[in-house]
């Protein structure tokens, strides 16, 4: 018996050639060697100007995307592996900020790791079945496949023209029949497995989008989460998928070994009996004990069987009982009885003349704390809780968070644009699964649809009507289409092995990529998705299909960006920009009325939008991706407004960084040549000063880069590395390889991020006059260079520190300590007062305070004058 917890968890274009899309006249004569500063011209302008940016980009864009092309085509699959996923858009026919902010995480996380060496899978593909295609057709009297087809030809544009370098030639399209092809033989391979089936169910139905939804899908207000309408309740016959199968626990139930369910594991010492349902397999399948139950069970009571079980946690046995109930919790078909915290198990204990060892104690106070389990005893119901649940995992005996709320995952829906369930209903042989040599089941052409009634398909007759594929009788296909989440559920895998035309995937491609290194995606319905999406993988796992269990080993998932809102007090009103009057201290509506500022995420209806492809003409691509990344960290909102420091910081960051380069290139013109030994100490120590900062600032961003994903963290680091090197002196740019090597460090870290102005500063630090570091000297553009690492003298940690002691804010000696106390107060002090330093200075005066930097070897003693 294995304890589960009851617990709420928080926890191409069509077939497109990729060929001209973006190809220049010049790609034919570019080599590695062939660098050119910008505009082909050869020469260097003096400032970063808005003209210079947009020459910069328009150079390097092509140049940019066609070498990930061709690395990706020939990258080693020697390389270890990093796949980089950012959730697939819908085909609405028009990028919002959103789509820019995933998209841009994603691609500076591809760059990143494709420059630490890694084989780099950075896929893009379309969610392209669902409600709103069908609506939009509905509306203006189109076919849903022309729609979406238009639609994701005008966002492969938009999507290009931002610089996003994704893995096109592996692109997939889920209302195409090669991708949903496998949809439906994954749905089949559930049917033969038992966990899809059909029932009638009292369903949650859309009055205004006619079709049934998921209860994950209706608001806690009873809304619909698409089109908002007041859900309504009905009966109909409908497909779910057993999603709950997967749900108690983190495994799946092997041999005899029962996977059981407590609401409070913490009790387990407690435990009088494990109950089971009527329809447990263990009553119907192949089970040893499969008799015994049979002869045991009494319909209509709780019978008592000779059966017993072993805890695996606590090491005790208890009966097995057949419950009269025909449901636990709707879905649970295992549980665990402790009469000490359930009076419906008390009940059946005494009822059934069981013994049990009372495990609660009751205090004056009413709090509750364990007794008679083991180590357990004396901790409260909470703390027990946590460590028993622990205690549990390590053991692997369970201890899983599981939500009481989930249900079977309802998949029908009464709509057209959809996957077509591969069922047909035979009048003798009930349900039938289409043969998969005979998959896809391809949607009909209707001449219309209008949405409303039966499900579209209905009117499809010559589709409808066909043969039973097992007694070869009339038949009728399943006219309900699967929710489009189903799609969903496993696109990742088929990004691996996107063109098979005999299998989803090849297991081996599948388990060379998965896990998902990092998923990213926004906050909006994440919840469902991935929980859909671990099912699946769950069962390919246990269908032999692919190696691993969980399909994500990161989730970076990101906020809203928001707009400016502006709203008539009254009546809600939503008003242009233009309408108000902003000439007062509190903006007034020029129709009359007070405005109400909010920020709400971007839509047309609220005319708080922003079209990206306006944002780009009007700032860059570089500005804007250093914008969203810097503005906030990836999961908070970012509330977009131009006028705020983030912007004009990142604006003044990239004309600094040109003038680094700007700076170094005319150094290296004034005729002397670079000697290193022409520096005086001084200079020397700011060289040093320089590399500890280039060191530190590499250790800071790569972690930031591959930890916490804090890109406005490593931005500031950065323009902290750009001060430093910005108050070098003249000389110290002349004759200094740390400077250089700095600076060279600055360009291929901001190279993800800002990759076309990054791409021109390489190409200018690399046309340097006499460089000192061989890294100049490298091959290849900035992107194809390896990411810079910490030296490793940088990380040699010496055994002792050098400590500044000083008294009353003066310096008065240093005194030499061991590193693995530096940071310990009381240990330093007493080091201080034994060395001769404090014996001459501190030996006869009263110490008030002692303060120890936790920034820098110092110690200030307070003492009395």
């Amino acid at each position: 018996m294995r304890v589960s917890v009851r617990r709420l968890a928080l926890y191409p274009l069509f077939a497109a050639q990729r060929s001209g899309a973006l190809q220049s006249p010049f790609l034919h004569q570019i080599s590695p060697r062939s660098r050119t500063l910008f505009s082909e011209t050869g020469v260097w302008e003096k400032d970063y100007r808005t003209e210079t940016r947009r020459k910069v980009e328009e150079w390097w864009h092509p140049r940019i995307m066609a070498q990930w092309r061709k690395d990706a085509v020939g990258e080693s699959p020697h390389k270890k592996k990093f796949y980089v996923l950012s959730m697939f858009p819908y085909p609405s026919g028009r990028l919002h900020m959103g789509h820019v902010r995933v998209y841009t995480i994603s691609d500076t996380i591809g760059h990143f790791q494709k420059m630490r060496g890694h084989q780099v899978l950075n896929p893009m593909g379309w969610d392209a079945f669902g409600l709103p295609a069908e609506n939009a057709a509905i509306e203006r009297g189109l076919d849903p496949e022309d729609w979406t087809k238009s639609n994701i030809q005008s966002m492969r544009e938009q999507l290009d023209t931002l610089g996003l370098c994704f893995n096109w030639d592996r692109e997939v399209t889920t209302c195409l029949p090669d991708y949903y092809r496998w949809t439906q033989y994954l749905f089949i391979k559930l049917f033969e497995a038992g966990l899809a089936y059909q029932k009638e169910a009292v369903v949650n139905w859309d009055p205004v989008d006619q079709t049934v939804l998921a209860d994950e899908q209706v608001d806690e207000n009873g809304h619909s989460w698409r089109s908002g309408a007041l859900v309504e309740q009905k009966l109909l016959t409908q497909w779910f998928i057993k999603t709950t199968n997967y749900a108690k626990v983190n495994g799946k139930e092997t041999g005899e070994t029962l996977l059981a369910y407590s609401s409070s594991p913490e009790t387990v010492y407690g435990a009088a009996y494990l109950a089971i349902l009527p329809s447990h397999r263990l009553l119907h399948g192949s089970s040893s004990v499969r008799s015994a139950l049979q002869e045991a069970f009494q319909p209509g009571r709780d019978s008592l069987t000779d059966v017993t079980a072993h805890n695996l946690f606590t090491g005790r046995e208890v009966p097995l009982v057949i419950s009269h109930k025909e449901t636990f919790d709707d879905y649970l078909d295992t549980v665990v009885g402790v009469p000490d915290c359930n009076e419906e198990d008390l009940s059946v204990a005494r009822a059934l003349n069981l013994s049990w060892t009372s495990v609660l104690k009751t205090h004056e106070d009413g709090t509750q704390t364990l007794i008679n389990s083991e180590e357990f005893s004396g901790l409260t119901r909470e703390q027990a809780f946590n460590s028993i649940t622990q205690k549990a995992k390590e053991q692997k005996v369970g201890g899983y968070l599981t939500s009481s709320k989930l249900r079977d995952w309802l998949i029908s829906r009464q709509r057209y644009w959809g996957t077509p369930i591969p069922v047909v209903h035979c009048g003798s042989c009930g349900p039938v699964a289409v043969p998969e040599e005979e998959l896809p089941v391809t949607l009909p052409k209707l001449p219309s649809i209008t949405g409303k009634g039966a499900s579209p398909l209905e009117a499809a007759h010559d589709w409808v009507n066909c043969k039973c594929p097992r007694c070869k009788g009339p038949a009728r296909r399943e006219t309900d289409t699967m929710d489009t989440f189903v799609d969903s559920a496993w696109y990742y895998f088929r990004y691996t092995d996107p063109h098979n035309a005999y299998r989803p995937f090849e297991r081996h491609l599948a388990d060379h990529w998965l896990p998902v290194d990092v998923y990213i995606g926004g906050k909006e319905h994440a919840v469902m998705h991935l929980y859909y999406a671990r099912f699946l993988c769950h069962f390919c796992k246990d269908q032999g299909l692919v190696a691993h269990r969980e399909p994500f080993r990161k989730l970076l998932v990101q906020g809203l960006i928001k707009g400016q809102t502006f709203k008539l007090a009254g009546s809600g009103q939503y008003l242009k920009r233009e309408e108000i009057n902003f000439t007062d201290k509190e903006p007034v509506a020029l129709s009359g009325g007070r405005v109400e500022v909010t920020w709400e995420k971007m839509s047309k209806s609220k005319h708080n939008g922003l079209d990206p492809q306006d944002v780009v003409q009007q700032y860059g691509v570089d500005t804007v991706r250093l914008y969203i990344l810097y503005a906030a960290p990836p999961e908070q909102d970012i509330l977009w407004n131009a006028k705020t420091d983030a912007l004009a910081g990142v604006l003044r960051w990239q004309s600094r960084l040109w003038q680094l380069v700007t700076k170094l290139r005319a150094a290296r013109q004034l005729g002397d040549v670079p000697n290193p030994r022409l520096l005086k100490k001084k200079e020397l120590a700011e060289a040093k000063k320089i590399w500890e900062n280039k060191n530190y600032a590499i250790q800071e961003v790569t972690t930031h880069f591959t930890e916490d994903f804090l890109f406005n963290a490593a931005i500031s680091r950065l323009m902290g590395l750009t001060n430093t090197l910005s108050s070098a002196t003249v000389r110290l740019l002349q004759h200094s390889v740390e400077f250089e090597e700095a600076l060279a460090a600055l360009v291929m870290m901001t190279a993800p991020m800002a990759p076309h102005l990054a791409s021109e500063l390489w190409a200018g630090l690399c046309q340097v006059k006499h460089p000192l570091s061989p890294i100049l000297q490298h091959e290849g553009d900035v992107l194809q260079q390896s990411w810079p690492t910490v030296d490793p003298e940088y990380l040699e940690v010496p055994d002792f520190v050098e400590l500044s002691v000083l008294i009353n804010n003066k310096s008065c000696g240093m005194v030499t300590v061991p590193v693995q106390v530096s940071k310990d107060t009381s240990r330093v002090q007493q080091l201080v007062l034994e060395s001769p330093v404090g014996q001459k200075f501190l030996s006869e005066r009263s110490i008030k305070r002692a303060i120890l930097s936790p920034r820098t070897a110092l110690i200030n003693f307070l003492v009395d004058e």
